[in-house]
């Protein structure tokens, strides 16, 4: 391993996230908040250090995978440590226990937060913790694969140890063009949603916030009740909007941009996406509707809708107590939490073309054993997966349950109950946020031990980057020559 090429890529990372920091700043001085001195000295520290490290670390040597993922693993890591600067220095969280398990739950995008008082929070601070989703939706080693190559640093390695799903479409030749071409979609639908809330009566500070957690499918909402806060049709129905295209597959916004919308059609992966939802959306209204849930049919649509769309994405921004629901849509959201968005998307889950590919292998598999010699090559969007392609799928799959099973062990060891357990623990693998029990849409994770939060947000971490990525760096062979 060699840690100089490690750091300097680091150096620069940290730098250019000082600098995301720093602008939560203009808030608290429009704002005079408190938390202004908190915010500054955090950012400078954060810019000072990433400039000594890059400096003293300066190298032309080729990155190699090794050192990708070491940097991929380090950056992650690190940005909770030095984004949990503000929160402690600001007094928000008496200790590092919750002020790193915020951060982690931001940049990874759960959203599963410890905050009692949510609007008791300055301004500066409540944008630095949204701030947090909105770097790591897309991810902040994308932005920086863009900005990367001229300090002498690059690679696919990067990108592909990053970028979540089965593989990273590169939608242009130049992986730079790539990188900048994710986030100017990102940096577009952002400012849509924002624009769209404003004019909707959100002040721009509560529509900024919003629009990062929905974009990033995090979740992190500015009011103690979330979406639900405002009761605005208006509202939720646009979040329901961009959340449903934050789950999409990236590369298909940038088709549409090309003038070629039938390419989300074509998707196969786009079709079970859509179908999974309108399926799962209305059996719940329907449950809600026999069960005699008060409201109107608009509003138990608009209601279930916007939990599908919000669960499935794994964003995690809530208009009702689903806990209060029929048993129905509360298993349905749960079925929900393990298929999440698409790949190429910013959601997290097993992601949509993993649980599509599985129920294809398993119908492909009935069929053989009806007709042993039939030739069944597996296909999607006209592409064919080779058995390899199959295997991986299958050894996800198998992975992926079994870390919830033993988090679930865990999580009762530590002296939790059965279902927070379970949910709890399928809510930060999935980054999604709100689960059931003691971790419910009304409740938080303040209450959890020391212990249960610092698992919590590994099994955050493991989950934003797809298990291998950050698994392999505790693997003896990982640091072999």
């Amino acid at each position: 391993m060699r840690i100089k090429i490690v750091l300097n890529a680091l150096g620069i990372l940290w730098v250019f996230y000082g600098l995301f920091m720093m602008s939560s700043c203009l808030f608290s001085l429009y704002y005079h908040g408190p938390d202004l001195a908190a915010l500054f000295f955090s950012s400078l520290a954060t810019i000072l250090l990433g400039l000594l490290v890059f400096l003293l670390t300066r190298s032309d040597t080729q990155l190699r995978l090794r050192e990708a993922f070491a940097i991929v693993s380090g950056g992650w890591l690190s940005c909770a440590l030095l984004g949990a600067m503000p929160f402690l220095a600001a007094g928000v969280y008496p200790g590092l226990t919750d002020a790193f398990f915020e951060t982690m739950s931001g940049l990874t995008t759960t959203g599963a937060s410890i905050t009692i008082d949510i609007e008791a929070l300055p301004h500066g601070i409540l944008f630095w913790r949204s701030m947090t989703h909105w770097l790591g939706g897309m991810g902040i080693i994308v932005l920086s694969l863009a900005v990367l190559p001229a300090f002498g640093v690059g690679g696919i390695q990067m990108m592909g140890a990053e970028a979540p799903g089965l593989e990273f479409d590169r939608i242009s030749a130049r992986l730079t063009n790539t990188a900048k071409i994710l986030w100017g979609i990102y940096l577009l639908l952002t400012g849509q949603e924002t624009g769209f809330l404003w004019g909707g009566g959100q002040s721009l500070h509560e529509a900024l916030c919003h629009a990062f957690g929905t974009m990033a499918t995090g979740g992190f909402s500015v009011k103690n009740a979330s979406i639900g806060h405002y009761g605005s049709a208006y509202v939720e129905w646009v979040i329901i909007f961009f959340m449903f295209c934050a789950g999409t597959n990236f590369s298909l916004h940038y088709f549409l941009l090309r003038g070629r919308p039938g390419s989300y059609w074509r998707s196969g992966e786009f079709r079970f996406y859509t179908i999974t939802i309108l399926v799962c959306w209305l059996a719940m209204a329907l449950s809600l509707f026999l069960h005699g849930q008060d409201g109107s049919l608009h509003q138990l649509l608009r209601a279930t809708g916007f939990q599908a769309v919000s669960i499935t994405t794994t964003t995690g921004f809530v208009t009702a107590d689903f806990e209060m629901w029929p048993y129905l849509p509360q298993v349905l959201l749960v079925t929900l939490m393990f298929f999440g968005g698409s790949a190429g998307s910013t959601g997290g889950g097993m992601k949509q073309i993993r649980i599509f590919l599985l129920l294809k292998m398993g119908y492909n598999r009935i069929i053989k054993l009806v007709h042993p010699r039939a030739v069944l090559p597996l296909r999607l969007s006209g592409q064919v997966f080779s058995g390899e392609k199959q295997r991986q799928v299958l050894e996800f799959f198998v992975v992926f349950i079994g870390l919830i099973a033993f988090g679930t062990l865990v999580l009762s060891a530590i002296g939790l109950d059965i279902l927070t357990s379970f949910t709890g623990t399928v809510s930060a693998i999935c980054n999604i946020g709100p689960a059931l029990g003691t971790l419910g849409p009304c409740e938080n994770y303040a209450h959890l031990p020391a212990a249960a939060k610092w698992f919590l947000a590994f099994y955050m971490l493991l989950g934003r980057l797809e298990i291998y990525t950050f698994l392999i760096i505790f693997m003896p062979p990982f640091w072999r020559k």
